[in-house]
């Protein structure tokens, strides 16, 4: 077990925030989660922050995937006192981290949130991982799926994907996966892209527009200027940026911002 006082992190915001489809809730402020392949339950009160692994793969694997090395307090330092949107924003969703994800489970993932809430999105990913993922033992013995690999859902049938009731979401998953396996697009290349070039490659995937593009970048390749607009976004906009969101004030870290205004409106609408 690993102990750390973790400031500006909350483990229930960033669980539903919408950026990660594997957390299941345990208990109060107490989650399991499945990310590249691995298990851990993680729980929280006030700044202490328990991660149930050992040293070795907190250090290798968990304090990178929750970012723990970055200074959030300082992108919060850097938003306008006048900006009271994004003041509100920041204090209702202060303990978000931008994760650090797995690029194909993303990949998949974003394609199947087209459209979609976040409650189906993550049923989508749990009945896929259950029918096509490998079987895996956490440190209990209890069994978990790990992420189906591009190379297995390669290999399935339109047919086989109907269980997950994936809609015309299915074709593109299935395409982006041969896509992949073919080596068309080089998901290996993708990783050490700029963020402009990583945008416009993955864009060649099936089923991958500019807002998922964006998404990939700042949740799996950590390009954390990346803008990701949606429709939630897109109405922020509208109503309190009118002439333009300041990209050129929060440049580098332009994807934080957005995903604190991103919670704000999940959680007040």
């Amino acid at each position: 077990m690993i102990e750390r006082e973790i400031p500006d992190f909350d483990l229930e915001q960033i669980a539903r925030s919408g950026q990660c489809f594997r957390f299941r809730e345990l208990g109060e402020k107490r989650y399991a989660v499945v990310a590249g392949g691995k298990y851990i339950e993680v729980c929280q009160e006030g700044r202490l922050v328990r991660f149930d692994c050992p040293e070795e793969t907190f250090e290798s694997v968990w304090r990178g995937y929750f970012d723990l090395d970055a200074d959030y307090g300082r992108y919060k330092r850097a938003v306008a006192k006048r900006d009271q949107y994004l003041q509100c924003a920041v204090a209702a969703g202060g303990g978000l981290r931008i994760l650090r994800q797995e690029l194909w489970e993303t990949i998949v993932c974003f394609i199947i949130s087209q459209q979609n809430n976040i409650g189906r999105i993550t049923k989508c990913v749990e009945n896929l991982c259950s029918l096509f993922g490998e079987i895996c033992y956490n440190g209990s013995g209890q069994v978990y799926n790990a992420f189906p690999t591009a190379e297995r859902l390669a290999a399935c049938t339109l047919e086989e994907f109907a269980p997950i009731r994936l809609g015309y979401r299915a074709k593109y998953i299935l395409s982006a996966a041969r896509q992949v396996v073919s080596g068309e697009v080089d998901l290996e290349a993708v990783r050490h892209m700029d963020y402009a070039h990583a945008r416009t490659e993955l864009m060649r995937l099936s089923g991958v527009g500019r807002k998922v593009a964006e998404c990939i970048c700042l949740f799996a390749l950590h390009h954390i200027d990346a803008f990701p607009i949606d429709t939630h976004i897109r109405q922020v906009l509208d109503t309190h940026y009118p002439k333009g969101f300041p990209l050129k004030r929060y440049r580098g870290f332009a994807g934080v911002m957005q995903q604190y205004a991103f919670y704000y409106e999940l959680v007040t609408n």
